[in-house]
């Protein structure tokens, strides 16, 4: 796999990316990383890479010309990418159908907006897929970029030592993970429970399902009610319709079958 990274303040985004689990990877050559910065795209002698909104208001935003001129740069180098993602706030929520489904690309373009936002003009004819770790502001996605190449990466063939550690995760099946121990099996009175040092195996999976349901009924329970529909519905409340969004994206990361797959939807026109 291949991502490149496109950023206001690549130092930033560059830093997370030289350790634990990503790094390996890089060193394996399970994956290619590139940080490029924005700055290098502009053309004035000031590399002025943002401006003021028109219609007024506060915050800058970052130009086009430059955005337009980084994007084109990977494209000559090295060819059309599958995505061309851009971290943004009002984008969708990032998930782990979402992270499974990017890990079977092989070439990515992340956009790390910064101060107001990137020119509408860049979504509308650049960026494939918007993205949003969360709903709250950073001061630029040059941080939720490497919390998507995080995610991303640990997913890919032969990064992890264990394949099935990422296959156990919580939200890959819906659910929360269960509590974990190590050794000591007693630390100042507090003890493992005694199923977990049982050897039974069959005990201890039934255990960590009841465990998981568990801690998903009491801090996620909007993720039963989308695993079992009929959990928490209103007599009110239509059964949703599976097909609304169309053929569902293969995302089971047991049966990795790299294929072209949906491209992201079109950027909102601008309202004129």
């Amino acid at each position: 796999m291949r991502i490149d990274i496109i950023a206001a303040l690549p130092e930033i985004v560059d830093g997370p990316l030289q350790h634990s689990i990503v790094r390996r990877a890089r060193e394996a050559d399970a994956v290619t990383i590139e940080v490029h910065d924005l700055r290098q795209f502009a053309t004035d002698k000031h590399r002025q890479i943002d401006d003021y909104p028109f219609g007024g208001g506060a915050g800058m935003v970052l130009k086009p010309e430059p955005l337009f001129r980084a994007v084109e740069s990977v494209v000559d180098a090295h060819g059309e990418p599958d995505e061309v993602v851009y971290m943004t706030p009002d984008g969708e929520p990032l998930d782990q159908p979402t992270v499974n489904d990017l890990s079977m690309r092989e070439h990515l373009v992340l956009l790390a907006g910064h101060y107001k936002g990137i020119d509408q003009r860049v979504r509308h004819a650049l960026v494939t897929r918007e993205l949003s770790i969360g709903d709250y502001v950073l001061s630029g996605g040059e941080l939720p970029a490497a919390v998507l190449v995080d995610a991303v990466v640990r997913l890919l063939p032969g990064v992890l030592g264990d394949t099935s550690s990422a296959l156990t995760d919580s939200f890959q099946d819906g659910l929360l993970d269960a509590p974990v121990y190590t050794r000591p099996a007693e630390y100042r009175g507090l003890r493992v429970p005694e199923v977990l040092r049982s050897g039974d195996h069959a005990r201890v999976e039934a255990w960590r399902d009841e465990k998981r349901m568990e801690k998903t009924r009491t801090r996620r329970p909007d993720l039963l009610r989308e695993r079992m529909p009929e959990e928490g519905r209103t007599e009110e409340e239509p059964e949703p319709d599976d097909r609304e969004n169309g053929a569902e994206k293969n995302t089971d990361l047991k049966n990795r079958t790299p294929g072209d797959g949906p491209r992201g939807g079109e950027a909102e026109e601008d309202a004129r």
